[in-house]
């Protein structure tokens, strides 16, 4: 049971809890929501004192504050942090740059950037593992002392995130007179409508941010949709609940050893849950979440292959377009809206499969959309589907829409571009491939399977590629040798002649190496380019 303490139990308690660990780190990744990777993460102070139980930071921290206490206890964490990255580094384990919280009460003490350093020293931890957390509000103390205690900190060679930006008073006054390495933007700007005045801010921010060449960290994202908003305007990376909670160090090490991260967090997980039934009622927080937190979204009927849509939102008929209004929307039979019968197919496939799975089940489809003001035409919509209930012979559906007739002409023409591309690539005799350095798979070229017989995903390379022949045996160490200097990032280029295939035709093999925020390894770009007359062959 968790029992909170008072002022002077925290007095009480404080040298012990620093002495015996019960004040500790946890680490709350930051994600590129793009790619799925761990680009960082944030130490947060937690203190669970025995027969107390867990306390909350916004009871003690404030106390700690007031005492003049919160000096030593962040020295503490900060040493915590240093010495998990130590254990990180001798077990072999490559982290990511852990940012520390400094507060306001610390850039007051002229010595706390010395004493971090002192101790990141100690524990021999190179300074790009460590980036110093400070924020906005830290500017009430003066401009000038927290101005000295940054370029103090910028000597040492940290990186400065300005935490919490867009809560205190005067934001753009801090972001030009203060230089910040990193912004991290306070979400409760979209605690309400994505699209209304905080979106719109929010959008102003980060290209601000951007013209500054300052990159932006959305911090406390709990949705998908918070998350695409926030990519959609140019900032991919976030932290918050719809990827991690904040994790003790064993777990955090379990994610750090982990090359891509899934959400937690599903938009079409609020509504697994929900009342079918309460989604009428104007006060029910199923209608609360419906038309505000998970998108463009409609609840239909499905009867021997007959729709009809009950109940549309906003986002949804904004999703379709077309300047049409939500009675539009309501009164058209959507089995009719679908630019080819293998559409309207494909729908009704994926009701099926959702009332058989009981969990939510997606296709895209093609319609044509007419309204009154802008004619007809033809869009691609992307449905998230799940089945809330049913009776003998009709079954309720929850769907969340994306409109994503853009994606899909750009891949269209990506295709027709590429069509053009593999007619050029007959001329030449060039093969080329991409290598993803996590699974260790190859993903080749048309050429490539068509002349070597490969299929569009190779896996366990190179030994795969070896052991049909690809490369002959006595090339076949050299071969190793260089895809392991490009898994450890030993190298950004390499290159060489080497003999292909059982003929062994000599072909210039080059590699370009690929890394990720961090500079780890993460693909390499293969190609050979056959040798008319080779003049020399790899050592």
């Amino acid at each position: 049971m968790n029992k909170p303490m008072c002022e002077q139990d925290i007095l009480n308690y404080f040298d012990d809890a620093i002495k015996n660990g019960h004040i500790y780190a946890l680490y709350q990744p930051k994600i590129n929501h793009a790619t799925g990777r761990m680009i960082g993460a944030e130490a947060l102070m937690r203190w669970t004192q025995p027969g107390f139980g867990v306390q909350f930071p916004s009871d003690f921290i404030p106390l700690l504050e007031k005492n003049d206490l919160i000096y030593r206890a962040d020295l503490h964490l900060f040493e915590s942090v240093c010495k998990f990255l130590r254990e990180c580094i001798d077990n072999g384990i490559k982290p990511v740059p852990i940012s520390v919280n400094m507060s306001r009460y610390d850039i007051y003490r002229r010595d706390y950037a010395d004493q971090i350093e002192k101790l990141r020293i100690k524990y021999d931890i190179p300074v790009k593992y460590i980036h110093v957390e400070v924020t906005e509000t830290s500017a009430i103390g003066g401009m000038e002392l927290i101005s000295n205690v940054l370029n103090k900190l910028h000597n040492f060679g940290y990186i400065v995130e300005m935490d919490d930006f867009g809560s205190g008073y005067s934001s753009l006054n801090v972001l030009k007179d203060l230089e910040v390495d990193i912004i991290k933007l306070d979400m409760r700007f979209l605690s309400g409508d994505i699209g209304g005045r905080g979106g719109t801010i929010i959008s102003a921010i980060v290209q601000m941010a951007k013209w500054l060449g300052t990159p932006v960290i959305a911090e406390g994202v709990e949705t998908v949709e918070q998350a695409d908003f926030m990519k959609s305007i140019g900032c991919k990376y976030v932290q918050g609940y719809l990827y991690s909670k904040p994790l003790p160090p064993e777990e955090f090490c379990n994610k750090l050893s982990m090359r891509e991260h899934e959400p937690l967090k599903p938009a079409m997980a609020l509504i697994r849950h929900m009342d079918a039934g309460k989604f009428w009622d104007p006060d029910s927080m199923e209608t609360l979440i419906f038309n505000n937190f998970v998108g463009g979204a409609a609840i239909f009927t499905y009867q021997e292959g007959r729709i009809e849509i009950l109940r549309v939102n906003k986002k949804y008929v904004n999703e379709i377009g077309m300047n049409m209004m939500e009675q539009d929307v309501l009164s058209c039979d959507p089995m009719k809206t679908f630019a080819k019968d293998k559409y309207r197919k494909r729908y009704e496939e994926t009701l099926h499969r959702a009332i058989e799975s009981g969990s939510e089940e997606s296709c895209y489809t093609w319609r044509k959309v007419c309204s009154k003001t802008c004619g007809e035409e033809t869009i691609c919509i992307r449905s998230y589907i799940r089945m809330i209930g049913k009776t003998d012979t009709q079954y309720l559906f929850y769907a969340m829409v994306q409109n994503i007739t853009s994606e899909k002409q750009q891949s269209l023409q990506f295709k027709e571009d590429e069509r053009r591309f593999k007619n050029a690539f007959e001329q030449i005799n060039v093969y080329a491939w991409e290598y993803i350095i996590a699974t260790k798979q190859m993903r080749p070229c048309f050429r490539c399977m068509r002349d070597l017989n490969l299929p569009p995903l190779v896996e366990n390379y190179p030994d795969s590629a070896i052991e049909v022949g690809i490369f002959p045996p006595d090339y076949a160490d050299l071969y190793r040798e260089w895809i392991r200097k490009l898994d450890c990032g030993e190298v950004d280029t390499i290159e060489g002649i080497i003999p292909l295939t059982v003929g062994r035709v000599p072909f210039h093999v080059r590699y370009t190496l690929e890394r990720d925020e961090n500079g780890a390894p993460l693909k390499a770009y293969g190609s050979a380019a056959l040798v008319v007359d080779p003049q020399s062959e790899p050592s």
